[in-house]
């Protein structure tokens, strides 16, 4: 019997996942297409049952997002599930020709590489509010990285010469080579920075 490859082209069951904080959260079951139609929602941590490329497709359906609002524009791939499917797999293409290596696993790493550890969370005390440094518990570590991703990918790309696919694949390899130039690096080592402060 053949594998299952992701997008029919890339194997996942032999990658790993270094981080033994993230191991549990980073979902790598052999899967062709990463779409599961909201299959695990209503159980606890529901979002780790997800294929991991699955929730960066997730995420790349809203990356206009910053907090609760919609600071920007989304454009064409608000909750196009079609739309964003095609860009990750362009994506990982893009990432395979360049580094010759298989995108999933790149993505991983970057992904293990863009997770902040720490994070910063205000106390009040005596009518005082003071920021306090706190860890950062796995999924949210995830989902932190997954949304930088997104919004750099984005941010590069709209109302600008340079396709969505090439923004994505540019800032998972920069992420994977730990360059701080990445949204999701720079960002990662500016709320570490402001962690250490806090201490």
């Amino acid at each position: 019997m053949s594998e299952i490859k992701l997008f029919n082209r890339w194997e996942t069951e032999h990658i790993q996942v270094i981080d033994p904080g993230l191991k549990r959260y980073i979902n790598l079951r052999p899967i062709i297409i990463p779409k599961t139609h909201g299959r695990n929602v209503g159980t606890q941590f529901w979002k780790s049952k997800y294929h991991i490329v699955e929730r960066l497709i997730n995420k790349m359906m809203i990356p206009g997002h910053k907090g609760k609002k919609h600071k920007i524009s989304s454009a064409h791939c608000t909750g196009k599930g079609l739309t964003t499917y095609k860009i990750v797999e362009e994506a990982f293409k893009i990432i395979e020709t360049k580094l010759k290596k298989n995108p999933v696993e790149v993505f991983v790493k970057a992904l293990e590489n863009a997770s902040p550890r720490e994070e910063i969370t205000t106390i009040e005390y005596g009518g005082a509010r003071y920021p306090k440094a706190v860890e950062c518990a796995p999924q949210r570590r995830i989902d932190y990285a997954l949304r930088l991703m997104a919004q750099g990918a984005y941010a590069k790309s709209f109302g600008k010469k340079f396709a969505i696919q090439n923004a994505l694949a540019d800032e998972i390899m920069k992420a994977y080579n730990e360059d701080q130039s990445s949204n999701s690096i720079g960002k990662k080592l500016e709320l570490e920075r402001q962690s250490d402060a806090s201490r």
